[in-house]
């Protein structure tokens, strides 16, 4: 009972009494280490790099994400050898030499061949490059009409599209799944994938209305050629590679560096045009990309 009296006469005591003030001699305790704040760990969170998710495929090591991918498309072997000798304005800038791949492209190498030889009753000599574009020169071959078909058809040959050309490009397309037209390739023009669909019009026939379809332009005829400044994965859609430049790649650069006719596709009334099938819209494009230096394949052939 005493005991009890006395404990509530007492003060108060706390359980856990304030620390006394530090005196002067005392020691201010470090701060705690390792803390680390909600806002830094935001921070951190933020710079740090997205990382790769398992579903999309990723580069091997070493290999740029960013660069064009060919498989196996380059490992072909040339077999025969072609010339090209080219002049602007009439000033000779050089030779191009070709290598052909004759086992993986047969009937468009040996058209090239034709072509280059004269065999086919018409060659490239004296014929321009029509386009310049920032990956690719393009030349114009020869014409399906006038003077060319009718020199080609004296020989028994003909410059007409052939269907053997699109079969050796489907086939092509099918064995190699990367970029065909790699810097310094050589190739025909085979198809237009931006052939502007048929042109729906009434034609009257025997006192009656019918419906017609009228085609707007033309495919190509399989004389036109490109060769590729840069890798030119855009020209896959259309281009049948046959060689590659051996040397005399310098004297492709210079064409590529001619000045051309500024191209207008972004203009909306060209749109519409080309969209509704106006020839006026087919004859401008052609103009596009034009050089405006005349640059002329002045002899070709091949090299025994």
């Amino acid at each position: 009972m005493r005991h009890l009296l006395q404990s509530l006469n007492s003060p108060p005591q706390l359980l856990n009494p304030p620390l006394s003030p530090p005196t002067s001699h005392s020691h201010t305790p470090p701060p705690p280490q390792n803390l680390i704040f909600r806002r830094e760990i935001i921070i951190t969170a933020i710079s740090l790099p997205l990382l790769p998710t398992p579903s999309h495929a990723q580069p091997n090591d070493g290999e740029d994400p960013f660069t064009v991918t060919t498989d196996n498309c380059g490992n072909q072997t040339s077999i025969k050898k072609a010339f090209m000798d080219i002049s602007i304005d009439n000033q000779p800038i050089g030779r191009i030499l070709i290598g052909l791949y004759k086992d993986t492209a047969p009937l468009g190498s040996s058209r090239f061949i034709s072509l280059l030889t004269g065999a086919a009753g018409i060659s490239y000599r004296r014929k321009e490059f029509v386009k310049i574009m920032p990956n690719y020169v393009q030349h114009g071959g020869v014409r399906s009409y006038g003077v060319d078909a009718e020199l080609a058809r004296r020989s028994g040959s003909s410059v007409e599209a052939a269907e053997g050309l699109v079969a050796e490009w489907e086939a092509a397309a099918e064995r190699c799944k990367g970029t065909k037209n790699t810097a310094g390739t050589v190739g025909i023009v085979v198809r237009d994938p931006m052939k502007p669909a048929p042109k729906v019009k009434l034609v009257a026939r025997k006192g009656k209305l019918e419906i017609d379809e009228e085609e707007v332009g033309k495919e190509p005829n399989g004389t036109e050629f490109v060769i590729a400044v840069k890798d030119s994965p855009e020209l896959d859609a259309s281009t049948l590679v046959v060689g590659k430049v051996l040397f005399g790649m310098e004297v492709v650069e210079r064409i590529a560096k001619v000045k051309t006719v500024q191209e207008n596709t972004s203009s909306p009334y060209f749109r519409v045009a080309k969209l509704i099938g106006d020839k006026r819209a087919v004859v401008a494009e052609r103009g596009f990309n034009r050089p405006y230096s005349k640059i002329i394949v002045t002899n070709c052939g091949l090299l025994e």
